[in-house]
């Protein structure tokens, strides 16, 4: 009787250690959408010059799209009524401010603080000065950083999803991948033989992957001004408008942004800027990858584009460029997805 209470009580403890250990808090996911952050901190800090600043960071203006759009959602949180419901949010941002802990100011992050899927960043200072020096001297170091995490969440969700019907038709096409959201299945070809098209025809916001390919000649192909003609010339060719005579170009009165980067350790050009249609009233943001494939000495660009002449475009756009960040060549097909900011510590 007496040892099959204690085989009963030996049970029950290991079910309620058992239940403890789901109800912790990294079993939470962590929660809120894409691009939301919540702020911790005193209040009268942040309803005074100090929040003014951050704010101006974390709302700063996205560039190259066609109207203002904030970088964040800022939620604010109070110090001392930082409850377990915000803790849960999927990007946090604390500031401490304590003289007896902190002789310098310095940046700290975490993941999965209080829920799986959680980048939590921690400013701590011994003084209110310090924070007001950051900010005003790095204006958008913390929106940046934060846009990274975001970013490489968004290309390692879309490297789990399954595959679909349009990205083996990309594959069959040019013997690249490329993870393309779920939503897109509408499929089409331009006139040019090594042009592929997809679209997720939505009705509120558009968003649109083109692909083409051209023969690598020399080193200037990576600049600015050639991918940029090459591009009028490709869309002129395969993206008509719904008009006569009207097809898609670049944007020449606001010029596009370009800068090198690297994916899988490899030269990478990036470049966002505007498109419109001539002769018809679209137009909208463009967001392209070009990378050299150099087995088959050829170039290959992948570009996302939105129409969302009613909503924000900022999501829409991010979504898309997450989405080129998962490009791989022929000798890369075997290759997992990788983050495309893998060293998010540089603050």
């Amino acid at each position: 009787m007496k040892a099959s209470s204690c085989l009963m009580f030996i049970c029950l403890f290991c079910a309620v250690l058992m239940a403890a250990c789901s109800s912790s808090p990294l079993q939470t996911q962590a929660t809120g959408t894409p691009y939301e952050i919540v702020v911790s901190v005193n209040r009268a800090e942040w309803e005074g010059e100090m929040g003014r600043l951050i704010r101006a960071d974390l709302e700063s203006d996205i560039p190259m799209l066609p109207q203002p759009e904030p970088a964040f959602r800022v939620m604010f949180a109070d110090s001392g009524r930082f409850g377990t419901l915000l803790k849960h949010v999927r990007n946090v941002f604390i500031i401490n401010i304590d003289p007896t802990m902190f002789t310098q100011m310095a940046l700290q992050y975490e993941r999965d603080a209080w829920a799986k899927g959680q980048m939590t960043l921690k400013m701590n200072a011994p003084d209110r000065q310090s924070v007001m020096d950051f900010f005003s001297k790095d204006s958008r170091k913390i929106s940046k950083f934060f846009s990274m995490v975001e970013m490489n969440r968004a290309t390692l969700l879309l490297g789990l999803a399954p595959g679909t019907a349009p990205m083996d038709s990309l594959s069959r096409l040019f013997n690249i991948k490329l993870c393309l959201p779920y939503e897109m299945k509408a499929t089409g070809r331009g006139k040019g033989k090594d042009f592929f098209w997809v679209s997720d025809d939505g009705k509120k916001g558009r968003s649109d992957v083109i692909v083409y390919t051209f023969p690598y000649t020399d080193t200037n192909t990576f600049t600015m001004e050639y991918l940029m003609a090459k591009r009028d010339s490709v869309l002129q060719i395969n993206l008509p408008g719904g008009r006569p005579d009207s097809y898609m170009t670049t944007e020449k009165m606001i010029e596009p942004e370009y800068e090198a980067i690297a994916l899988r350790g490899k030269y990478c050009g990036l470049m966002r800027g505007l498109w419109r249609m001539v002769g018809d009233a679209m137009g909208g943001p463009f967001v392209s990858v070009a990378r050299l494939d150099s087995a088959n000495n050829r170039v290959i660009v992948a570009e996302g584009f939105v129409y969302a002449p009613e909503t924000h475009k900022r999501n829409f756009i991010r979504k898309l460029e997450a989405a080129l960040y998962t490009l791989r060549l022929p000798d890369e097909l075997d290759l997992p997805v990788e983050e495309p900011y893998k060293d998010i510590s540089k603050l």
